[in-house]
């Protein structure tokens, strides 16, 4: 076991034993050498246990735990993570070779840096989506805001500083959509973090249901840990002002709303746009859309058809014209 190295990588696994290999392998791709890799199984039911035991190198560590999420993983192997740096891969995602590489560099030429991020991609997506991307630059004068509105790099699109994540308290077991924007935002408003642009991080889709695909949950968790932070930061709340804040939480919640709203997932739009409407957050023209919601789910249903069916009329007519 190499108890010297550099970066602890933490993987936490919940029955992925279809694609964990892909995943330790994009590890052992990298060419930078000096990482420990720590994966905590989750307490699966199928052979991603034996299949990780069966993989031939002494850097890597597998600790197993009964099923208690995956915050609860990623907190255990914390525990045990030696490395001066701390890096997340989950058992289904992969790295490009010299992901290590540029993002210890990023961080070696900015020692004032706490954290290093990198560009991202979907891949699987069905109908051609996923396309490549890179966050912004967030250091700016506007950061604060940016940073609670969305820190837009995925979990295992980042090289932190070990000591940021201890000091932050390491992932709040209640969240399961916002763990990593609750942790991030904790530590990137502290010091100066550093953007690689490049796209070096994978996220697979495999058409099941993946912890993003809960829509509803997704957006109240994101939601509820920017309020969490602002109560116990109340110098940011000071800074940002009343109006900011409230466009920065409710104004940001309100368009997660609207985007399942016109994908029609009406579901997951009502129970958004009731959150909303409690805050009395919202311009007149918010609460034409919204306040249907608060219809018997059959009525607002019907509701949208018929303004479908209208508006479908009224496109053909301007094409006959």
């Amino acid at each position: 076991m190499m108890k010297d190295a550099r970066i602890s990588i933490i993987m936490p696994c919940y029955n992925c034993a279809k694609h964990v290999e892909s995943s330790i392998a994009s590890v052992l791709a990298q060419d930078f050498k000096n990482w420990k890799l720590i994966i905590v199984d989750d307490g699966s039911t199928d052979e991603s246990a034996e299949i990780i035991s069966a993989i031939n190198d002494s850097r890597i560590q597998l600790m197993r735990q009964a099923n208690a999420g995956v915050s609860a993983a990623r907190n255990r192997a914390l525990t045990v993570a030696e490395g001066e740096l701390i890096a997340f891969l989950d058992a289904d995602d992969t790295w490009k070779p010299h992901f290590l590489t540029r993002m210890v560099a990023a961080l070696d030429a900015r020692p004032d840096a706490i954290l290093a991020y990198c560009g991202w991609q979907n891949v699987g997506l069905p109908g051609g989506r996923g396309e490549p991307f890179i966050p912004p630059d967030y250091e700016i004068p506007s950061k604060l805001e940016m940073l609670l509105i969305n820190c837009r790099w995925p979990i295992h699109a980042a090289l932190t500083r070990r000591t940021a994540v201890i000091d932050a308290g390491g992932f709040d077991h209640r969240y399961v959509n916002a763990e990593d924007f609750a942790l991030w935002v904790k530590i990137a408003t502290l010091s100066p973090i550093v953007r690689v642009p490049e796209v070096m991080a994978y996220y697979h889709f495999h058409g099941t249901m993946q912890a993003s695909a809960n829509h509803t949950q997704a957006a109240l968790q994101l939601w509820q840990a920017q309020r969490e932070y602002l109560a116990t930061h109340p110098v940011h709340t000071s800074q940002l002002g009343r109006d900011k804040i409230k466009r920065i939480t409710h104004g940001e919640l309100l368009q997660r709303g609207y985007v399942r709203y016109w994908a029609r997932d009406l579901s997951t739009a009502r129970d958004i746009f009731k959150i909303v409407m409690r805050h009395g957050y919202g311009t007149l023209h918010d609460w034409k859309y919204m306040l249907p919601a608060l219809l018997p789910y059959s009525w607002h249903l019907a509701l949208i058809r018929l303004l479908d069916r209208k508006q479908k009329e009224k496109t053909l007519s301007t094409k006959d014209q």
